[in-house]
């Protein structure tokens, strides 16, 4: 592996910020803002969506009806011939 051209890959926290719930994983992405974790402080990466709060894994996805949406277009605006 060529030294110099990979970026800095290391630890950092990632907080969701609807939920509060926080991972520690390993990123390249870099953060002015620092959390304590367990005893050694690493860069804090602010998130809108994680796991803890995305609808298809906390079960509040909605299905959508599809077949109702295209039988009211075609209500609306009816098959034009050609």
């Amino acid at each position: 592996m060529k030294r110099g051209i990979h970026p800095d890959y290391h630890p950092v926290v990632f907080q969701d910020s609807s939920t509060g719930m926080t991972f520690l994983t390993r990123s390249t992405a870099t953060s002015a803002r620092t959390i304590e974790w367990e005893g050694q402080v690493y860069p804090l990466i602010t998130v809108d969506v994680t796991s803890d709060s995305h609808p298809f894994w906390t079960g509040a996805q909605r299905v959508m009806d599809t077949a109702g949406r295209v039988e009211k277009f075609n209500r609306r605006y009816g098959r034009r011939g050609r």
